[in-house]
């Protein structure tokens, strides 16, 4: 414990500096040798921290690794969140939501965080597999055991919409909003999505699992065919890398933040929130539901969070699960 507060003691002082800082300096701080410092520097840049080093100089901090396990644990053990308490990190894995469920059902507690690098089978929703490549994207899965009825579960995407929409606007210049019920999109196009899965009795949920993928530094030629119309990433759109840690922090800060609404408040603020950050409503849409097609107007979304869609002859229909395609003003 001592090494990983020593390390994480390091990175602050070194964030905290414009200038170099000298390896003397920093052991003092510390209370370390400075050939402590000099053998911990090193183990932070084999985890990819950019850190420079002069003998006359010191050192001096000059970029932050791209998916850091202990700076994600660092940010948000200060601010002393349920969410994120425990994370648990995989280089490699099948799904997030497979393994968190397989954690909670050993007992691993409310707010567990699990974070993969890459999903050799990642999930998306109506069964379609969600591309995951290594050092590219975000792939997040939350153990929830929300007091809410089952019937209450699309709350929880709601939820999880809300958090990821307001968290990536508040760190990039781009318009996100949410189509409904799980899609993150910019212009038409996909840039995260979020799968919710939940095991419940009659009328308690006591499991639910919050997957969410974000395309970060996803390039053109990432993207199958297939879906290169319809998907895009950070890096598509502003031309820039970005950070995956800075993401993680405040996407699990917004849950935090609205988990805890939801419990102490009930649904009202989030379903206002969801209407204020969605391009859904108002829009002419196709919703495909098994092998049936309707076509109409997004009007609203009710208490649970269903969609209701109004129909050409003016009846509405409420939907609860389906494929929604937003049409254009040419389209029939």
């Amino acid at each position: 414990m001592k090494n990983i507060i020593n390390n994480a003691r390091i990175i602050e002082l070194l964030r905290e500096s414009d200038e170099y800082l000298s390896g003397a300096e920093i052991a003092s701080n510390i209370g370390v040798t400075r050939v402590a410092i000099w053998k911990r520097v090193n183990s932070l840049r084999k985890k990819g921290y950019v850190i420079e080093g002069s003998p006359m100089k010191g050192y001096k901090l000059v970029q932050l690794p791209d998916l850091s396990i202990e700076e994600i644990k660092n940010a948000l053990s200060k601010e002393n969140l349920k969410i994120g308490s425990d994370l648990v990190f995989y280089k490699t894995l099948s799904s997030t939501n497979i393994t968190a469920t397989e954690l909670a059902l050993k007992g691993y507690s409310e707010g567990t965080v699990i974070i993969a690098d890459e999903q050799t089978d990642g999930k998306g929703r109506l069964g379609r597999r969600w591309i995951s490549p290594a050092g590219k994207n975000l792939y997040i899965s939350v153990i929830l055991t929300p007091p809410i009825s089952p019937r209450d579960a699309t709350i929880l995407t709601i939820l999880s919409a809300v958090a990821c929409c307001i968290a990536l606007k508040k760190l990039l210049p781009i318009p996100i909003s949410i189509k409904w019920p799980n899609d993150l999109i910019v212009n038409d196009k996909k840039i995260g999505g979020i799968l919710t899965e939940i095991k419940a009795d009659i009328d308690k949920i006591f499991l639910a699992i919050i997957g969410i993928g974000i395309n970060i530094n996803l390039d053109l030629e990432d993207l199958p065919d297939d879906i290169r119309e319809t998907a895009t990433s950070i890096k598509i759109l502003t031309g820039e890398h970005f950070c995956r840690t800075t993401v993680v922090i405040e996407i699990l800060r917004e849950i935090q933040r609205w988990y805890d609404i939801l419990l102490s408040n009930g649904k009202t603020d989030l379903l206002l929130q969801w209407q204020l950050h969605t391009s859904t409503i108002g829009r002419r849409v196709r919703v495909k539901i098994g092998n049936d097609v309707f076509k109409g107007v997004a009007e609203t979304i009710d208490s649970e969070g269903l969609l209701i869609l109004r129909l050409p002859d003016n009846s509405f229909m409420k939907v609860n699960a389906g494929d929604i395609t937003m049409l254009r003003e040419w389209e029939s």
